[in-house]
């Protein structure tokens, strides 16, 4: 099974009560929640067919980007971070290794809409669990 390259992501008030509904109302199936300390989570991936959606708690640096925004496995993150500033991308999120093993960053496009680029590339195939913060 090949894995996504595109994967939506939605951050909600209530994540906790969104995976349930979203597990109940749609038939997606929970790959992975991690707790952020704080009752809400802080990251959760669900897998539908051959696609995940990735998830969240709604926090206080999420600015006008808190609902929805895209992330997008890329091979090469320099190169591409490169490409992307030169072409007059506002980089939001400076290039940096995670400590999941991802490199990544984020940017706005050229009406504000929030991009995040990275190496992460989870598929339905993988089922880590639930991961307390």
């Amino acid at each position: 099974m090949t894995k996504p390259t595109f994967y939506p992501a939605f951050n909600y008030r209530d994540a906790p009560a969104a995976i349930d509904w979203l597990a109940r109302a749609f038939g997606f199936e929970p790959m992975l929640r991690v707790a952020d300390g704080k009752g809400g989570i802080a990251h959760a991936e669900m897998a539908y067919g051959d696609g995940v959606v990735m998830l969240g708690s709604i926090n206080e640096t999420m600015g006008p980007f808190a609902v929805q925004h895209t992330y997008v496995a890329v091979s090469d993150p320099d190169a591409h971070h490169d490409r992307a500033k030169a072409a007059g991308a506002k980089i939001v999120m400076a290039l940096h290794d995670t400590p999941y093993g991802s490199r990544d960053y984020a940017c706005e496009d050229l009406e504000g809409h929030r991009w995040y680029f990275g190496t992460y590339r989870p598929g339905p195939q993988d089922r880590p669990g639930e991961v307390q913060a």
